[in-house]
């Protein structure tokens, strides 16, 4: 995934679009993990979850930024 420098580059639109595929994707890797009880690749949960955060603080940096 992309790092901060990268993510900084997006425009906010962007941003909003890669949250919302990154929660659906944990979403659906969660519902995995409880019905079948097994996944191929767990350690993807934790780096979805670490991306998505940095998509959060970069939008949360640009609201703070246009308040002041």
């Amino acid at each position: 995934m992309a790092n901060a420098k990268e993510l900084k580059s997006q425009s906010s639109e962007e941003l909003n679009a890669l949250y919302q595929d990154l929660s659906k994707e944990l979403f659906h890797m969660r519902n995995e993990m409880k019905i079948t009880r097994k996944m191929e690749k767990p350690h993807l949960v934790r780096i979805k979850k670490k991306d998505r955060a940095r998509v959060m603080t970069v939008l949360r940096e640009r609201e703070i930024t246009a308040k002041s």
